[in-house]
C-alpha cells in the first residue's frame, strides 16, 4: 500500500507548527514533526495519530546546531520517507539591538530563520525534481516588508531575505518545468507563543485587538497559496493594507512611522 503524502514541519511543538500538523494531518497527510521540545512533539504527534489516524515521525532536533539538517533527513531516510511538503516554520524574536547582544545570539538567529531553512529547501529539491512533486511553505512575516526597526535587528532583513529567496525558488522550478512550488508566508500579528518566548506579550497585548489573526486562518492561507502557486501570501485584510502601503509610502515617511511605531512591539532591553 502506497504511503500518505508526507510534509515536515519545522518549529512543529507550537503556534503555526502545530497548527501546520493538524491541517496537514486533517488532509490525510502523515507529518514529520521536528523542534527541541521533545515531549510536546510527542504529545502531539499522539494527538494527531489518534484524531485523523496518519502516521507521524518525531525528530527532537535544534536548527541551531551546525549539523542539524543532515540529522533530520537522515532520519528520515532511515524512517524509509521522503519529503513532499516542506514547512520551515521554525523562529522567534531576539529581543534587544545589535549595540546590547552577542554575535553568538545573532548567528544562531541567522542560522535558525535563514541559513538551516535553505539548507533544507537545498537538499530536499533534488527529491522532489526527481519524483516530480513539491511544495515549499517558507513562513517569513509582514516585518519582511517594512522598514527596519529600533530592536530586533536582524528580523526584518532576513524575513525580507526569506520572502525573496522564496520567490526566486518558485521562479526557478516553474522555469524548468517541476510541479514544486514554493510560497513566502507572511503574517502579521498572530496569536501564538511567539510573543512570549521574546518577552513582547504585554507589549503585543496592548495592541488594538483588530490586528491581530488567529494561527488557523494563516496556517490555510500558507497551504491554500502554496497549492494554487502562488510565491507569496499575506493572510488577512488588514496585513494586506499594510503590505500595500509599504510599497507607495515614501521611504522617509515609512521609517519615520517605524520610528515611532516601534517601541510598541519591539523589545531593545535583553532581561
Amino acid at each position: 500500500m502506497k504511503p500518505n503524502k508526507l510534509s515536515l514541519i519545522t518549529g512543529a511543538s507550537a503556534g503555526l507548527g502545530a497548527e501546520f500538523a493538524h491541517q496537514y494531518a486533517q488532509k490525510g497527510w502523515d507529518v514529520a514533526l521536528t523542534a527541541r521540545r521533545a515531549d510536546r512533539l510527542d504529545k502531539l504527534a499522539r494527538e494527531l495519530e489518534e484524531k485523523y489516524q496518519v502516521a507521524t515521525l518525531v525528530i527532537t532536533q535544534d536548527l541551531a546546531h551546525e549539523a542539524s539538517v543532515d540529522v533530520i533527513l537522515a532520519e528520515l531516510r532511515e524512517a524509509g520517507r521522503h519529503v513532499d511538503a516542506l514547512v520551515n516554520n521554525a523562529g522567534y524574536g531576539l529581543p534587544g539591538t545589535f549595540f546590547n547582544t552577542s554575535w553568538e545570539d545573532q548567528a544562531q538567529f541567522i542560522r535558525v530563520l535563514y541559513t538551516a531553512p535553505v539548507e533544507l529547501v537545498h537538499k530536499l529539491l533534488p527529491g522532489m525534481a526527481e519524483r516530480g512533486f513539491g511544495r515549499i511553505i517558507n513562513v517569513a512575516s509582514l516585518a519582511g516588508y517594512t522598514p527596519g526597526s529600533n530592536g530586533h535587528t536582524l528580523y526584518a532583513s532576513v524575513k525580507a531575505g526569506i520572502i525573496k529567496f522564496s520567490e526566486s525558488i518558485h521562479a526557478e522550478a516553474q522555469a524548468a518545468g517541476h510541479d514544486i512550488h514554493c510560497t513566502a508566508l507572511c503574517p502579521g500579528f498572530t496569536w501564538t507563543e511567539f510573543h512570549d518566548v521574546n518577552g513582547t506579550r504585554k507589549m503585543a497585548s496592548e495592541s488594538p485587538k483588530w490586528m491581530w489573526m488567529e494561527a488557523g486562518p494563516v496556517v490555510e492561507a500558507g497551504i491554500d497559496g502554496v497549492t494554487r502557486g502562488r510565491p507569496v501570501v499575506v493572510p488577512g485584510a488588514v496585513n494586506k493594507g499594510v503590505a500595500m502601503l509599504t510599497r507607495i509610502l515614501p521611504e522617509p515617511l515609512g521609517r519615520e512611522i517605524m520610528k515611532q511605531q516601534s517601541k510598541r512591539f519591539r523589545k531593545t532591553e535583553t532581561d
